[in-house]
């Protein structure tokens, strides 16, 4: 087993479809079919990452995500028909990780699992290497770690990956797109504008929105 993974959907084909494919790959999968039996499930089982419709019975998949992103740092991956831009932005301003839209195709789900998880287990290309350091914002790699002036900072895996990204280049403005695949490893569905909204979301809860300056046109960088 490499660790449970939660599947909140509620059309029983899609999440058959969902759980065979990553039982294939070794997976344990918990199937929630509302959002309510999701967090009831999640406080029953130990979690690795989380597979969340958002149209579901009672409250919705957006909710689901900021509640579970409110009491824990697993990562969420979005599966939805909703494939528009302010559905993608709702998602990763809930706290999401990913987006995945249906249809999709359940191989590229499970390797987008298996890079999440990667990602969160510290193997990935910004988490290599010692601590890193700048304006009392202090990030253990090897640790997957976060303070500020000592004190500990949740950050979800995106958002530890995207800081990891910019703090290894103290000075240097970075490009929407360079901290696409430095964060996220490639393209993703919501765009460069993913990366401004986790921008907004590292500035909100590092409390040190002088830290990462925005320079117009071109991108991001961390001011030493």
């Amino acid at each position: 087993m490499k660790g449970a993974i939660l599947v909140v959907e509620d059309e029983q084909a899609i999440a058959d479809l969902v759980r065979a494919y990553l039982k294939r790959d070794g997976f344990g999968v918990v199937w929630a079919r509302s959002g309510e039996q999701a967090l009831e499930e999640l406080a029953r089982h130990p979690v690795r990452l989380v597979v969340l419709d958002i149209g579901l019975p009672g409250i919705d998949g957006f909710e689901v995500c900021r509640r579970l992103r409110a009491r824990t740092s697993v990562p969420i991956l979005i599966l939805s028909a909703r494939d528009d831009e302010v559905d993608r932005v709702a998602g990763l301003e809930a706290g999401a990780d990913d987006y995945v839209t249906k249809p999709f195709s359940p191989r590229e789900l499970v390797a987008r699992v298996k890079a999440i998880l990667r990602r969160a287990g510290g193997s990935g290309e910004t988490v290599d290497g010692g601590p890193l350091a700048a304006g009392g914002v202090e990030l253990d790699r090897a640790a997957r770690a976060v303070t500020v002036d000592g004190e500990p900072v949740e950050l979800t895996g995106r958002e530890f990956d995207l800081l990891a990204a910019l703090l290894s280049h103290p000075g240097v403005v970075l490009g929407r797109d360079r901290l696409l695949e430095l964060a996220w490893g490639g393209e993703f569905p919501g765009g460069t504008r993913t990366v401004d909204v986790h921008v907004a979301q590292l500035r909100a809860k590092l409390g040190r929105p002088e830290l990462i300056r925005t320079v117009r046109g071109a991108g991001y960088k961390v001011v030493p």
